[in-house]
């Protein structure tokens, strides 16, 4: 066996394992990075970034129904779905190729191979049999869709391929309540599949606060997809090669499809990578243990990102990578801050949130004020849709500080990031009063709001 040549090997070039390979060079580490797919990982290659081309492309639809009202006149415009799918792997394949170059630039050495732990120190490329060593190790392969065990689950797409599609189908049966589900939905609604959308829990979108689920699912129902709650999918049958499936729903008797996709979860991307034979420890979805530093039950194995089931998000899996590689190369200790994490939901109408929801501040703090609007936002005043936004704060009665900004409607995301800002300082309800107004615009609400209504 070779002698250590490595300070750094990492598994997985997503964002995280990309961040922390760049930054432990830029210490002046002698790092590999190998990959067994694309670089980019999930989010950059069929995942949000895809996912948010997809969804711009589906809002369009929005925009020619309301163009009537503002005097626009327009022949129907007709959608072309392999014409979005090209556009998107070219822009797809450009980001992956910045990935490359990035590493490269930054004295990485990259390996597209599936890597797999030998011991605590050794990695074996299986591309090649070759075995290296490595001062220290870094585990960032990200997480994998789950697939229930349900007869007929193999004749079902992911959220991997569906970004493959050759054609769109004229009926999609999509089980799941979380990001995956409800985004898709919502954009496949839009290019004209007709969707039903089934969750076995009372309402999509669990552990966000229950007026933006609510909001949102009722939106959901008011564009034409059916949301089934209470549900689940128990066998997928094909009718025809090719053609429809037959689809077996607990309490909706059976129903025919064009396509059926699972969008239940994700799970850690961690079987078979020799984890038992280097001493790393996981938990029973097989998650990697670690600490607040990202360090694993094995001194000098790290990981970082959606591996370890902490918070899903490509930012988050980002600043952990760049941590651990401050941290162990660059004499810059400190740790990634889980808490006041934003997010974005980016269905139509999209999400944005950070913070408390209204049921987790209620448990943790003994007196809470909820303010909340509704409204129509202006791009829809001129026409006669039914739209309506959300924006709710949840403040702390006793401090005054803001726990939590929710916002459901046009750009939620956009200005959820600058409210995380505010949260992040700890910003009271009386500093948002205090700030002057932005009119006309939708995101004026959130500073105005004066009377609780709980």
């Amino acid at each position: 066996m070779p002698a250590t040549n490595l300070d750094l090997f990492v598994i997985g070039a997503g964002s995280g394992g990309v961040r922390a390979a760049r930054i432990a060079a830029g210490h002046g580490a002698r790092v590999m990075i190998a990959e067994e797919y694309r670089y980019g990982g999930t989010c950059v290659i069929r995942g949000c970034v895809p996912k948010k081309l997809l969804v711009l492309a589906s809002r369009f639809a929005d925009e020619f129904d309301l163009a009537g009202s503002f005097g626009w006149s327009l022949d129907r415009p007709r959608f072309d779905w392999s014409a979005l799918i090209a556009a998107k792997d070219r822009e797809i394949s450009r980001l992956e190729g910045i990935y490359r170059r990035n590493l490269e630039g930054a004295g990485v050495t990259t390996v597209d191979s599936r890597a797999l732990l030998e011991d605590a120190h050794t990695v074996r490329l299986l591309g090649t049999g070759e075995t290296v060593r490595a001062e220290r190790i870094l585990i960032a392969t990200g997480g994998r869709p789950f697939r229930p065990q349900i007869p007929g689950a193999e004749l079902a797409i992911t959220s991997n391929e569906i970004f493959h599609l050759t054609e769109l189908p004229e009926s999609m049966i999509i089980e799941g309540g979380g990001f995956i589900a409800v985004e898709f939905g919502c954009l496949l609604a839009r290019l004209g599949v007709r969707v039903t959308l089934v969750y076995r829990g009372e309402q999509i979108l669990r552990g966000f606060d229950d007026d933006l689920r609510k909001h949102l699912a009722d939106a959901m129902r008011a564009d034409g997809i059916e949301v089934l709650t209470g549900t689940v999918i128990e066998s997928i049958e094909a009718v025809t090669p090719g053609g429809a499936h037959r689809v077996r729903l607990s309490g909706a008797g059976v129903r025919e499809a064009g396509l059926v996709m699972l969008a239940t979860g994700r799970v850690p991307n961690t079987a078979g990578l020799g984890l038992e034979r280097a001493g790393v420890q996981v938990d029973t979805r097989g998650a990697i243990l670690v600490d607040g530093q990202s360090q694993t039950s094995a001194a000098n194995i790290w990981a970082v990102g959606d591996v370890t089931d902490r918070i899903a998000l490509t930012p988050v899996a980002i600043r952990e990578g760049h941590a651990f590689a401050d941290t162990v190369f660059g004499n810059q200790p400190w740790s990634c801050d889980h808490t006041n994490v934003p997010m974005a939901v980016f269905s139509t109408p999209e999400i944005g949130t950070v913070g408390l929801s209204e049921a987790r501040a209620r448990e943790q703090f003994s007196r809470v004020k909820i303010f909340r609007t509704s409204f129509r936002p202006m791009a829809a005043v001129l026409s006669d849709s039914t739209e309506k936004m959300l924006m709710k704060l949840v403040v702390d009665a006793d401090t005054d500080r803001v726990l939590g900004v929710h916002v459901c409607g046009p750009d939620a995301a956009e200005m959820i990031q600058m409210a995380a800002i505010a949260v992040k300082m700890g910003a009271t309800k009386r500093q948002f009063d205090d700030t002057v107004a932005l009119h006309p615009s939708a995101a004026e609400e959130l500073v105005t709001m004066r009377t609780p209504v709980a």
